[in-house]
């Protein structure tokens, strides 16, 4: 049965055979990777002698057929391998070399980037292409063929060096020089906001003294000339998961040069709220000038300083809408509330309950007596005095006797009301557009399910944000902003060009419905939208983006949904329950795609769900393109988070851990257990490695120390501290500069300065710096999402990878372009 290429389109190919003797219909199966241990994926099922692979051309495809009798396959065709046709521009920061020169007891440590475009082919321990001429000051001293880095023996501390590929056996131009570190680190000096006390209220009677540490952080060149910036947000030492109630000092967004020089310094004002939900800041070059743009929401009172290289300094306020101005919004707006103003708010609340949408239809009970299980007492519409009366009741009684973590009497510190933005900020710092942001909040959280459970957590629930970069016609970035995952859940896409916003689409769920906003549970279920309805309720405390359907253009996973690159939903997963009812796999605190299996086409999912004995699995290894689930088990409790890698040796495929280690198959290996706060490429050998942040080896301070089973300790860093408490982040981790291997940025102790630490021990592997695999590169952008998560590549990045495929494209045999 001879199958052969039909015709190649750049959106997918189709394929065609001869007729097998009494066949009934045909098995189609197709893979990404021609190898040996590849387990083909059943994508058609049909009678006629052809088939449509609806997949993009820019890498080959591997497609079989088998004829199929009584449902039993019974011969099977020829491999087909697909030709090359559709080529994506995918736009790539044009960086400089990277090189870095550091001083080791072996002499000086030389390490530097392999740009994409200057990959030709591959061999058995890396890429080909160009090679690499060494210069210690102006005398050659290596030619390096295999790697991207070298140890100079001769080396000393006040030496120079520099690099020149050279290409097709011409070397071309040298980088610019760099001096040798002194130690396997550099620090960034940072300018540390000034401390400050939050304004008296319940909770601190005399106000709370805060004082400011290093926080999250991102990278990109924000002036075009090759060389990264280092974005860095200041949390205050009282900023607040949403759930918390207390005043929070501003945050605020630095912009720096390697150096330390400061460029920009982004005030958010008082009507951001401080925390490790509230600001995501998305660093990318958006409108392809070569320069990146900062990309985060803002509201009344959001200003920037800038600060020029002649000293001179600028600060300005954010533009308010015409609409707003109008309305007589200013920048010195205040929509933080005291406890006062929430027993205010409520009052005005119940008094407007009558005229509420959900009562008016009929899904919310007519009175709040009814809510709340006791006898009506009073008239509708309430009265201003009534609506303080049953305000007192909700507040100090029934409230408490829903849990007695509610204390709604002290609730403070939280913006409610106001008008809530986006913008754009140029690369130098300005302003370039500021816009509504896309879905306002509506309420304080009433239809968003904050009321309903035990715990009443207003502002909670709508009030969590997400934001990330996608690739999503293939070739150029859009930012992605979203807000809610726990019920309603929204995501909007917006290009960036020519200094305007342009939104691409809107998903949004719909709110959950509820039976009575004061006791029902919205997790459970789905959203009022007929179309993305069932997507409410499935996002993560972090997103990720890759391109799972192989069309060339990335798209959202949004825990358990992907929303596909034109704003379709994709898929929303489903499982049972042990007692056999259908239920959502929800929300969970981690999640990792990547190829987890290399002898699987495509991408894995790796999550956790916290829904417990709601939920159909506690954690699970699932199919990114349709949400299959390969293996996982159902768990009675909140399971924490998770992680994955290369870990064990010998073990094919990343390794995957929440309670217990599994192979990519499923299978329970018989090894220590490693800790799941963020992983890093740090060894030599591609191996991953894992940052642990809780007092690791009992200690009281989480350092940032670099670990895993085999190596042992790798990194044992000094006086720096990891972030956001038991989540235990480094600042960042990203291939920084030097070879291909990540970096790690912490914070020292005081916040004085971040310390960017880089591996020196020798890799005998060649790899274009990660920076130019735009999965990865979105993720060290989304990194920063409230529980920071690691990034991933496009490629199978392990000890066993297959260099071939890499880039696939350099796999292929047959092209038609």
């Amino acid at each position: 049965m001879n199958a052969t290429v039909k015709e190649v389109r750049n959106d997918c190919v189709e394929i065609a055979w001869e007729p097998a003797e009494e066949a009934e219909k045909y098995h189609v199966y197709w893979a990404d990777k021609d190898i040996s241990t590849m387990k083909y994926q059943l994508v058609g099922d049909t009678k006629e002698c052809s088939f449509v692979l609806k997949k993009a051309t820019h890498v080959p495809h591997y497609l079989k057929v088998a004829a199929v009798k009584n449902e039993t396959e019974y011969e099977m065709s020829n491999l087909v391998e697909t030709p090359l046709k559709a080529v994506f521009h995918e736009q790539l920061e044009k960086l400089n070399r990277g090189l870095i020169a550091v001083k080791t007891d072996k002499g000086v440590y030389v390490g530097w980037r392999m740009f994409i475009d200057e990959v030709r082919g591959y061999s058995d321990t890396g890429l080909t292409g160009a090679d690499y001429a060494v210069y210690r000051g102006e005398k050659k001293i290596a030619v390096v063929t295999d790697s991207t880095n070298y140890l100079d023996t001769d080396g000393t501390l006040q030496d120079t060096y520099s690099v020149a590929p050279i290409i097709d056996g011409k070397e071309e131009e040298r980088c610019k020089k760099v001096f040798v570190w002194k130690n396997n680190y550099i620090d960034i000096p940072m300018n540390k906001p000034a401390d400050g006390r939050s304004p008296k209220g319940e909770m601190y009677p005399e106000g709370q003294p805060y004082t400011y540490s290093a926080n999250d952080m991102s990278i990109g060149d924000v002036d075009g000339d090759g060389e990264l910036e280092y974005i860095v947000k200041w949390d205050p030492s009282n900023a607040h998961d949403v759930s918390h109630r207390g005043y929070t000092g501003n945050c605020y967004i630095d912009c720096y040069r390697l150096d330390g020089t400061l460029l920009w310094r982004v005030d958010m004002g008082p009507n951001i709220r401080s925390g490790a939900h509230y600001t995501q800041f998305m660093v990318y070059d958006f409108d392809g000038d070569g320069k990146a743009e900062m990309c985060v929401k803002t509201a009344p009172g959001t200003k920037v300083t800038r600060f020029a290289a002649d000293s001179t300094v600028a600060e300005e306020y954010i533009t308010l809408p015409e609409r707003d101005v109008k309305n007589g919004v200013t920048n010195q707006d205040n929509y933080v509330c005291t406890a006062a103003d929430y027993k205010e708010h409520l009052v005005e609340m119940f008094m407007g309950w009558s005229s509420h949408p959900e009562v008016v239809s009929g899904r919310w009970p007519a009175t709040l007596e009814e809510c709340f299980g006791i006898p009506v007492k009073y008239h509708y519409p309430l009265s201003r005095e009534d609506a303080k009366e049953l305000v007192s009741y909700f507040i100090y009684e029934f409230a408490p006797s829903r849990s007695d973590k509610n204390h709604l009497e002290a609730f403070e510190g939280f913006i409610y009301d106001g008008p809530e933005y986006l913008t754009m900020f140029g690369g130098d710092g300005k302003e370039l557009e500021t816009i509504d942001f896309p879905v306002p909040r509506g309420d304080d959280g009433l239809m968003w399910g904050d009321y309903a459970m035990r715990r009443i957590e207003p502002c909670n629930r709508v009030d969590r944000f997400l934001s990330g970069v996608a690739y999503l016609d293939g070739e150029h970035p859009s930012v992605i902003i979203c807000r809610g995952y726990y019920t309603r859940s929204t995501v909007t896409a917006y290009d960036f060009k020519d200094g305007h916003f342009t939104k691409r689409f809107m998903a949004d769920s719909g709110h959950v419905p509820m039976n009575n906003p004061f006791n029902d549970n919205a997790h459970e279920k789905e959203g009022l939208d007929p179309v993305y309805g069932k997507f409410a309720g499935q996002g993560d405390h972090s997103l990720s983006v890759a391109d799972v359907d192989g069309d060339g253009c990335q798209e959202i996973i949004y825990g358990a949904a992907v929303i596909d690159h034109d704003g379709s939903l994709l898929y929303s997963s489903y499982d049972h329950l042990p007692d056999g009812r259908l239920a959502k796999l929800g929300h969970g605190d981690a999640m990792h795609v990547a190829r987890i299996n290399p002898d699987l086409p495509g991408y894995q999912i790796f999550n956790v769900f916290e829904g417990a004995k709601a939920a159909p699995y506690g954690f699970a290894l699932r199919d990114a393109l349709t949400g299959k689930v390969f293996f996982g088990e159902y768990a009675e409790e909140d399971l924490g988070r998770c992680m994955i890698g290369d870990v064990v040796p010998g073990v094919r495929g990343l390794q995957v851990w929440v309670k217990d280690t599994f192979d990519c198959n499923g299978n329970k290996l018989d090894v220590k257990r490693l800790g799941t706060n963020a992983n890093i490429h740090w060894a030599s050998d591609m191996t991953t490695q894992i940052i642990d942040g809780v007092d690791y080896m009992e200690r009281k301070k989480q350092t940032g120390i670099i670990n895993d089973n085999t190596h042992g300790i790798m990194l044992d860093p000094q006086g720096t501290l990891t972030n956001n408490g038991t989540k235990g982040n480094p600042c960042l981790v990203a291939d920084i500069f030097g070879d291909y291997r990540d970096e790690i940025i912490l914070r020292l102790e005081d916040s004085s300065a971040v310390r960017i630490y880089t591996n020196t021990d020798l890799s005998a592997h060649k790899l274009f710096t990660l920076l130019h695999d735009i999965q990865y590169r979105v993720g060290v952008a989304w990194q920063n999402n409230c529980y920071n998560q690691p990034c991933y590549t496009k490629f199978y990045l392990a000890s066993d990878m297959e260099w071939k495929y890499v880039l696939p494209a350099l796999a292929s045999t047959v092209t038609t372009r």
